[in-house]
């Protein structure tokens, strides 16, 4: 630890700056703290302190304002930014404008003390941090992620750190987590963000065009191949490639992928001139790729040049105390889509975060969209969500007899959901809500008898290979294998 440093704290909350204070003096720093940010701003421009500590929100002008304009003085000086306004945005703010690190609050002291002395360590071998443009203010409503919890909190930091990178990235959760929505935040929020962002699920490419639908094939290098396609490595060209389910990937493409990753270039399927491969690769999967890895499904090679940086997302039953906010944000977007505005009373909250979630955040959400679709109520209470949650079934459901058709049942679904609205007609839209909550179990059902097979569920369907796996992922429908 250097001797002697000094530590300028800038917090509005007297409580606050009274507990950093104590911890820094007990870890044997200097510490001199003020509520605002223009003395925080003399003393930097005087010359004084080691390491700067600051909030965001202060009576005279925002923490993350000040930042830029302290790091063009003294671009040597490290500075922590501390906020209760603890989303992704904030911490991609802090980290773009030049902080050091991002805390956000409520934060352990212990931690506060490590990133305190790594901060100045980091100060007597770096010269400087690269510089980089702020986020969009614009994207604020927006935010690809939702949740304060201290999970969460982590995940945000861990983005931050990466925004300015072009580092592999792997994101294991399970279905439903929001991997693609992480893949999508360090695409829309980093270098590449310009360029496009294509996403690929490896699960649903049938085994025998994956590598042609990855690195694209020349004309007539196969039957059925009457033209020149581009793959997704040269759609992707300058920006990011989401490869998701990549356990799913067949030994044979997992070895060409590899190549791409180790040598920076690829070839088409047919083609011999190499084409250079200017992307970011992010990965993602539900598998224990460790495990398919002992079992000589994936190689481990390939393992460890995707897995430079891992990240793992909690299920919703990790973070339920991110729930209310979750439900809050799907019923605001089911009302920007014309349907009625619905509130959750506290003891239907309570139910909700009771519930374990097997199909994490996608399942909250379509709970939520059905809630505001087909419930006439404004006031949705804990019967309406204890009917939900146990036989996920909607209002008005009526069990029906073996001996019933479907038409059966849901001409007796449709008269309670009528009957419901007492003589009011219901949102505009019903057709295209209604037949989605029927397609959806439809195909669920034939997946699950097909073994997860698409090529069969699709042929007992009707339906083009195409149509179905792009409804499979309008629905939100996880990916159904067969055993191993």
């Amino acid at each position: 630890m250097p001797e002697n440093a000094t530590i300028l704290v800038a917090d509005d909350d007297d409580g606050i700056r009274t507990v950093v204070t104590q911890a820094l003096s007990r870890a044997g720093y200097e510490v001199r703290s003020t509520g605002n940010a223009s003395t925080l701003w003399q003393w930097v421009e005087n010359g004084d302190g080691d390491l700067v500590i600051t909030d965001v929100v202060m009576p005279d002008e925002n923490g993350l304002d000040l930042v830029p304009k302290i790091r063009r003085i003294r671009p040597n000086l490290r500075i922590v930014v501390m906020s209760a306004q603890n989303t992704l945005l904030t911490a991609v703010k802090a980290t773009e404008r030049g902080a050091f690190e991002y805390l956000p609050k409520p934060f352990d002291l212990s931690e506060l003390v490590s990133v305190v002395k790594r901060g100045l360590e980091a100060r007597t071998k770096d010269p400087a941090l690269g510089g980089a443009q702020s986020a969009d203010d614009g994207m604020e409503e927006h935010l690809p992620l939702i949740g304060r919890s201290p999970a969460m909190q982590e995940i945000y930091r861990t983005l931050a750190r990466l925004m300015p990178t072009d580092l592999t990235v792997m994101i294991t959760g399970e279905s439903g987590t929001g991997k693609e929505l992480v893949a999508r935040a360090l695409h829309d929020y980093g270098k590449r963000k310009s360029k496009p962002f294509v996403a690929v699920n490896v699960a649903a490419i049938p085994r025998d065009l994956i590598e042609s639908e990855l690195f694209g094939h020349e004309k007539g290098s196969f039957t059925g191949a009457v033209n020149r396609s581009t793959g997704r490595f040269e759609q992707a060209d300058g920006g990011t490639l989401f490869l998701d389910e990549i356990g799913d990937m067949p030994m044979e493409a997992q070895t060409r992928l590899l190549r791409v990753l180790q040598q920076g270039e690829y070839t088409t399927v047919g083609g011999r001139n190499a084409i250079r491969a200017n992307v970011r690769v992010i990965a993602a999967t539900h598998h224990d790729l460790k495990r398919l890895i002992r079992r000589g499904l994936f190689r481990e090679d390939l393992y460890f040049r995707l897995n430079v940086v891992p990240i793992r997302l909690p299920p919703l039953r990790e973070r339920t105390e991110d729930i209310p906010e979750l439900v809050r944000h799907f019923l605001g977007r089911a009302a920007n889509e014309g349907l009625p505005w619905k509130i959750i009373e506290p003891d239907a909250l309570d139910l909700l975060q009771q519930h374990d979630w097997p199909g994490n955040v996608r399942e909250l959400e379509n709970m939520m969209q059905r809630l505001a679709a087909l419930y006439s109520e404004e006031v949705i209470d804990a019967e309406i969500i204890s009917t939900e949650l146990n036989d996920g079934r909607g209002q008005g459901d009526q069990t029906v007899t073996q001996t019933s058709g479907l038409a059966d049942a849901v001409d007796a679904h449709m008269k309670n959901y009528f009957s419901a609205h007492d003589g009011t007609l219901p949102a505009a839209g019903l057709y295209g809500r209604v037949l989605k909550e029927v397609e959806r179990p439809l195909i669920m059902q034939t997946l699950q008898v097909t073994r997860g097979n698409q090529v069969k569920a699709s042929e007992v369907l009707g339906l083009n290979r195409n149509t179905l796996r792009k409804k499979i992922r309008e629905l939100g429908i996880p990916i159904i294998k067969g055993s191993e």
